[in-house]
Parts: C-alpha cells; structure tokens; sequence
C-alpha cells in the first residue's frame, strides 16, 4: 500500500511581533477548537515563530496530514484579522511513499493579502498537460 502526502513550508512576514503572537494564539484558540470538530479550521499544517519572540514572521509547514487548503484559508483569516497587505505565496509538493503514475507533483498559491483573496495558483499536472497538448504553459 502506497502512503501520499502534501507538504509545503513558507514564511509569512506579518509585520509586528505582537501581530505574529496574536496569530499564534489564534491559531491556538482554533486548534484547540478543533479536537472536538467535524470540519477542523486548522488541522494540516502548524504554525511556528520563525525566530526569537521579537520577530514579526511565522513559519508555516505541514504536519503528517497537509492541508493546502487549510493554510489558504487560516491565512486569509489572518489578512481579515490583522489588517494585512500585500502578495504572499507559497508552494507545495505532491509525493508518495512508492513509485506510482499521477502521485508526484506540486503547485503554488498565490494571496492578495488586502483583498483578502487567493489571485491565482498552478498545478504541475495541469501545466504538463497543457504543454504536451501544445497550450501556452508559460503561465
């Protein structure tokens, strides 16, 4: 039996170390929220202080579950509740435990952080297929 995971881990610069520790104990409130959840808020992923407590950015990476999705979501959540501006993007990896067909593979997000929106993402399976189906895939 093959095992399939997502994972992904990237930086989100959230500007002051008392907006990054109002992000921790958010993140905290709905973790704790979500072991008595059927739908958890924030389950895939953590979210760490990159560096010392004076620092303003956090690390986002996945857990043994990895939830693209989730981190889109809880990150335009912290757009709405801590005003934040800006692009941010990160990208993911698509792998399994045994060689298998269609199990490899990725893509990218990316967040317009002031109009609390995700603008645009790509998948590498949808760009291989589109470039040996001789569509523009520079995009």
């Amino acid at each position: 039996m093959a095992d399939y995971f997502t994972h992904f881990s990237c930086l989100l610069d959230v500007g002051t170390p008392d907006k990054a520790a109002r992000a921790l104990a958010l993140f905290q409130e709905l973790h704790a929220a979500d072991q008595d959840a059927d739908d958890p808020e924030v389950a895939g992923f953590d979210l760490l202080r990159q560096d010392a407590p004076e620092d303003s950015t956090l690390w986002i990476h996945d857990d043994e579950h990895g939830d693209v999705e989730a981190v889109i979501r809880f990150v335009l959540r912290l757009a709405d509740e801590l005003d934040l501006t800006g692009l941010w993007g990160f990208q993911y990896a698509l792998t399994c435990s045994r060689p298998r067909l269609d199990a490899f593979g990725g893509g990218g997000h990316v967040i317009d952080l002031g109009a609390r929106k995700s603008i645009g993402c790509t998948s590498t399976q949808e760009w291989l297929a589109a470039a040996l189906n001789g569509e523009d895939a520079h995009a």
